[in-house]
């Protein structure tokens, strides 16, 4: 009976685990049918459907490229303007381009961090693939009897070091003739090195977080280029100038920032000297990192005591135990406060990731280092607290009402509000005597509107409706090379608004009334071998010893090892314009033509910075037709 019994339950267990395998394998297949499943492409069909794939690796390859212009973003944060106490808003003009801040102090004075995740990166590419995908023109393979017919896209990106992959939702169906073929998911991979110069990027940005390598060299330049403390031998007053010492230390900081450099391969420690210069962030990279200052960016100094622009030291006479120096000296000590830019970007010869940050030296001590990461998004204190009835009314310029949606922002907090009904909200805001009203609309310009809600108030904006023009470059670019444009909505406000395009990946851009500013870069295919060697860099320094209390100095010289670089593409033609355009020219117009005239290309360095030069002078026909 035993042997019975134990017979039966294993039976059972058998068809217990027969059950199990079974209905797994009817969830795996469900789960993976269109992987293991999928209907081979049949041959006619695979020029169109290569052409699907290109195009979205080529949306890919733009995101990712505007994703290491900006620091990680391909939708910017919105701009917040600096101040007189503190000139630094939330993004370094580099180019005509905001670039975001990964650390700035705020024209308040308050320290802010934003700093994108990988996740946040991924998730913004997967929005510019989705909405670039409406650009896929199918219709040359139309002409030719082909039908395309693509359903909604959703795109899932995963950002690696050397590239980047994307799983694609999207019904794909391709009929020729009596045939049919039809996808659902693609599979597709492009080669970049966004994930691997992220990282760095980011490592470099906490090391300089923890021990602040930029505001230490910072100190140096302030003590080495400006009067902070010492003494001058001499019986007379000594007088400075402040506005000398700031160009004194922008010159500094112009010579000083581009030596720089991470310990790597690249940079040999033959000489002792290069080590001020070469910065261990923990670990050895063999990428090229490079940092940069333009006499061109905002900068803070504010210097005390000082009267009228002047400061002032006043001599000391002999005094006891230095009689038998027999002579005076002006001892002096000045505090700082001393802020500027510095851009930090991360290349090779085909990609760069860039991303700024500003140095801050207080009261002639660097800043104090932030132990705490950035803060994850949560709602603010601000938008928890709406207790100002206001009444919002959108319009378009032919003044018909316009469903909108409405933000508010605060300095620099933004909260949502909610959505217009035949062009009317009434709601609750927080109370600010000076915030914005962010009105927007699919198919019409974000609108930002000054506003006080300190009060029950009524407010009336007006959307600008935007229109489609084609791209065409006609002169001052081959057939081979490329351009990039960047449209500037309103450049001298605060409320500015940019959009670039990659030409001729991208031949199409939506534009409204209004005054803009117009930037091309042409790049053209041109070889420069850009030759290593050995650079000295000479600087003054306090003596050492008695004499360098008196603020006598020497000369000491670095040596600094340059690699050798070759560059690829150069630029060979481009320039700025201001133009107005107007509705009535959008509306009765279907095409743009951006010209300049070529540049010489470039066949060395010296050419290299000549044309540069020359695309801060040279302006460009536009022609809308």
């Amino acid at each position: 009976m035993e042997n019975k019994t134990q017979n039966k339950h294993g039976q059972v267990a058998i068809f217990i685990i027969l059950a199990i395998i079974i209905v797994s394998a009817i969830i795996l297949g469900v789960i993976f049918k269109d992987s293991l499943f999928t209907q081979k492409i049949p041959a006619e069909f695979e020029p169109v459907y290569n052409y699907y794939l290109s195009c979205i690796e080529n949306d890919m390859q733009t995101g990712a490229l505007i994703l290491e212009q900006q620091a990680g973003y391909i939708q910017q944060p919105d701009f917040t303007p600096g101040s007189e106490y503190m000139p630094f808003s939330n993004q370094l003009d580099f180019l005509g381009t905001g670039v975001p801040y990964w650390y700035y102090i705020s024209g308040n004075g308050v320290v802010k961090e934003q700093i994108p995740s990988k996740e946040k990166m991924q998730e913004e590419l997967n929005q510019f693939v989705d909405e670039e995908n409406i650009n896929c023109n199918f219709e040359d393979y139309e002409q030719r009897g082909f039908e395309i017919s693509l359903g909604n896209i959703e795109t899932e990106t995963l950002i690696q070091d050397n590239s980047i992959t994307a799983e694609i939702s999207q019904p794909l169906s391709i009929t020729f003739e009596n045939t049919t073929w039809t996808s659902k998911k693609h599979n597709i991979k492009i080669n970049t090195q966004l994930g691997k110069f992220y990282n760095l990027a980011k490592e470099i940005y906490y090391n300089e977080k923890q021990i602040m390598f930029l505001e230490n060299q910072g100190v140096d330049i302030l003590r080495l280029y400006a009067p902070v403390d010492g003494s001058e031998v001499g019986c007379s007053t000594k007088l400075w100038q402040v506005n000398q010492i700031r160009q004194d230390l922008i010159n500094a900081l112009t010579v000083n920032i581009p030596e720089l450099k991470i310990k790597g391969d690249y940079y040999t420690l033959n000489a002792p000297e290069n080590k001020y210069f070469v910065k261990d962030i923990g670990k050895e990279t063999d990428t090229n990192v490079n940092f940069m200052f333009s006499n061109q960016w905002p900068m803070k100094i504010e210097v005390w005591p000082s009267e009228d622009d002047i400061i002032r030291a006043e001599p000391v006479g002999l005094q006891e135990g230095l009689g038998m120096l027999g002579f005076c000296y002006t001892p002096y000590h000045f505090v700082y406060d001393f802020a500027y830019p510095v851009l930090i970007q991360i290349y090779s010869p085909t990609e760069i990731f860039q991303f700024p940050v500003v140095v801050y030296i207080n009261k002639n001590q660097p800043r104090e280092s932030l132990d705490a990461e950035s803060v994850p998004n949560v709602v603010p204190e601000l938008c928890q607290n709406k207790i100002s009835e206001q009444t919002v009314n959108t319009y378009s310029t032919q003044l018909s009402h316009l469903e909108t949606t409405i933000k508010f922002k605060c300095f620099d907090t933004t909260c949502s509000i909610g959505q217009t009904e035949k062009g009317i909200l009434k709601a609750n805001f927080p109370q600010c005597a000076n915030g914005y009203i962010v009105a927007s609309s699919e198919g019409y310009e974000t609108k930002k509107y000054l506003a006080s809600t300190i009060s029950s108030n009524q407010h009336t904006i007006i959307l600008e409706k935007k229109y489609k023009l084609n791209l065409e470059i006609t002169e001052g670019l081959a057939e081979a090379d490329y351009a990039v444009i960047t449209f500037t909505k309103d450049p001298d406000k605060e409320t500015k608004t940019s959009r670039t395009i990659a030409y001729p990946e991208q031949k199409e851009i939506e534009l409204s009334e209004g005054q803009y500013q117009i930037t091309a870069y042409f790049y053209t295919n041109s070889t420069i071998e850009l030759e290593g060697g050995e650079k000295q860099q000479c600087t003054k320094v306090p003596r050492a010893g008695i004499l360098g209390i008196f603020g006598l100095t020497e000369e000491k010289c670095f040596t600094i090892n340059i690699p050798k670089q070759t560059i690829s593409y150069t630029i060979s033609g481009g320039g700025k314009q201001m133009h107005y355009i107007t509705e009535t020219e959008l509306k009765n117009s279907n095409t743009m033509e951006i010209n300049s005239e070529a540049f010489t290309t470039p066949r060395n360095a010296q050419q290299l910075q000549e044309n540069y030069n020359r695309l801060e002078t040279e302006g460009l026909d536009i022609i809308i037709s």
